[in-house]
């Protein structure tokens, strides 16, 4: 289930965003990192602070960004439609990001897309296939939220799910014994003996 556009029926309407001012004085902090008549460059760290404050992108929010960085609104239109990172409709409190390209497929994304999909109900959980997370080693992977998932399959995906749904944290990265992106099993070259 693609969140990259969406069908104006299926969105509900937004009558008013506004900044708050903890997220107004990050999104000036970000524009200040561009010189004068270049803010436009900090389109995409200002539409994601607008998502982060209304938890989706309605059009609204997208208004705000172009009239906060001077910019016609169908620019922030069109990059906001190109990344999957921006959601156009509202999602579940946890987005469960898929990678499914080949390194993931070839260790069981397939498993893992169906165990993502059968756990979305629009409110808690939300599923999206996205390309490369670029944690290709501990594939497969999902991307929940902000944090990585790896080295999963459907028992320990089961795993962290249950533990988002009884409202704690699972430990992100890999989910086998392995640290980081290690071999399993440890080092196996320089090693101290």
């Amino acid at each position: 289930m693609s969140m990259i556009t969406a069908d104006p029926k299926d969105v509900p309407h937004v009558e008013h965003f506004e900044f708050t001012p903890e997220y107004l004085a990050k999104a000036q902090e970000l524009i200040a990192n561009y010189p004068p008549g270049r803010q436009a460059s900090a389109v995409i760290g200002v539409l994601d602070l607008a998502q982060r404050q209304q938890g989706w992108l309605p059009r609204v929010a997208m208004d705000a960004v172009a009239k906060l960085l001077g910019m016609a609104p169908i620019r922030v239109y069109e990059i906001a439609t190109f990344y999957t990172m921006f959601q156009l409709r509202p999602k579940g409190r946890y987005l469960l990001q898929v990678c499914t390209t080949t390194p993931c497929w070839l260790r069981g994304s397939d498993a893992i897309m169906k165990a993502c999909q059968a756990a979305a109900d629009g409110e808690t959980f939300s599923v999206q296939e996205v390309e490369c997370l670029g944690a290709c080693v501990n594939a497969p992977v999902v991307q929940i939220n902000d944090d990585f998932y790896e080295d999963l399959d459907e028992v320990s995906l089961k795993k962290v799910l249950d533990t988002f749904k009884g409202g704690g944290t699972p430990k992100p990265g890999p989910q086998i014994d392995r640290q980081t992106s290690a071999p399993e099993g440890g080092p196996t070259t320089l090693r101290s003996e």
